[in-house]
């Protein structure tokens, strides 16, 4: 708004206004009337400029996208989407206010009465779930004689996971639990492992009939014969927080984080054991997302 909306002469704009005042010297020491006419038309010029410069941030309206998770060292997306009420705007930067400045700004053109969407990354250098850092919206359209800008805080946060340990340890042989209680619980079907013979049942799949034992049961009026399978055994994997031991509290984070990942990319069932806090066994976004934001809130 017109509140919000700064705006104050770049280098280039200070050199033009000390143009302007030679000109306007020259003109009176030398009665020149078409100085005079060459003077003021810059200085509208001028003018004009700043009030486009000011107008193009003016009535902007900005709203954010939650940024995915990522972990620590990483880059995460910021996705800006811009919505302009008014006419075209032009050279739209957005850059954001880190510890160590400014980041290298994105830049973005808006049509009239349209939206665009503009992607800053910033860099994800520590755990936790942090808050968004403040956004810098500036612009020097037309001439770059002025510079217009605007500060935005997103109420958005964005999760930081553990980095993940760049070498796979071997999951903990004592977290292996629950292969006993598996052992009664295969599934009938869909599996992969041959457990015997059935009659056909309505529903089997064709390729579960044993062609040729069946025509000997056709011929003696028998029916269809049909291979029982079941589900490989699925053991439950448990990642504790003490099998990570010897270790700094990062270097057992990083390898904690590192099994959730490796489980859940086999598709192998896991839980996670923390200090005061257990997850059951599970596979999926929503459990993964669960352990990786365990592991990122511990001992914060």
């Amino acid at each position: 708004t017109q509140r919000n909306v700064y705006i104050v002469p770049t280098w280039a704009g200070v050199a033009f206004c000390g143009t302007l005042g030679v000109l306007l010297l020259a003109s009176i020491n030398e009665q020149l009337s078409l100085g005079y006419a060459l003077t003021f038309a810059l200085t509208g010029a001028g003018l004009a400029s700043m009030h486009t410069t000011h107008a193009n941030l003016r009535g902007l309206q900005m709203d954010l996208k939650a940024p995915e998770g990522v972990h620590a060292g990483d880059e995460y997306a910021l996705e800006l989407r811009l919505h302009n009420p008014g006419s075209a705007r032009f050279g739209i930067a957005v850059s954001a206010q880190l510890d160590g400045g400014t980041t290298e700004p994105a830049w973005v053109n808006v049509p009239a009465l349209g939206h665009a969407v503009l992607q800053l990354r910033l860099p994800a250098s520590r755990r936790g779930l942090l808050e968004l850092p403040r956004l810098v919206v500036t612009t020097r359209f037309p001439l770059g004689f002025f510079r217009a800008w605007s500060y935005w805080r997103p109420a958005a946060r964005v999760w930081v996971y553990p980095r993940p340990e760049d070498v796979l340890a071997p999951f903990p042989v004592q977290a292996e639990a629950g292969a006993g209680e598996a052992a009664s619980a295969r599934q009938a079907q869909g599996g992969t492992d041959f457990s015997g013979v059935r009659s056909y049942r309505r529903g089997d799949s064709m390729k579960q009939i044993l062609w040729r034992k069946s025509a000997l049961a056709l011929d003696e009026g028998l029916s269809l014969w049909v291979r029982e399978t079941e589900a490989p055994l699925a053991q439950d994997l448990w990642l504790d927080w003490r099998d990570t031991s010897g270790r700094d509290v990062e270097a057992r984070l990083s390898r904690l984080t590192a099994w959730v990942l490796a489980a859940e990319r086999l598709g192998r069932p896991y839980g996670l054991r923390l200090a005061g806090q257990e997850f059951a066994p599970s596979l999926g976004a929503a459990h993964r997302q669960d352990c990786l934001q365990a592991l990122t809130g511990f001992g914060g």
